[in-house]
């Protein structure tokens, strides 16, 4: 069994660029404010997801493993 998420949007720096939903559009969605939203903020591991996060252009998406809370992106310096 593969790696589990938990999948976080931080609205206070959710700009509402869309690239998350462009780039997962099963993962992310935006509410009527244009802001992000994940689709399930418990997943399995996802590529989309992770090239989601790693595209947003504020970093407003967190994910870390589901029980550890260790972070998968963005990375602890």
């Amino acid at each position: 069994m593969g790696d589990r998420w938990h999948v976080e949007v931080d609205r206070s720096l959710c700009i509402g660029s869309a690239q998350c939903t462009h780039l997962a559009p099963t993962a992310f969605h935006l509410d009527s404010a244009m802001q992000s939203h994940p689709a399930d903020p418990e997943s399995d591991a996802n590529e989309k997801v992770l090239e989601a996060a790693e595209g947003c252009p504020v970093e407003a998406i967190m994910i870390t493993l589901l029980g550890s809370g260790e972070a998968v992106f963005p990375p602890e310096e």
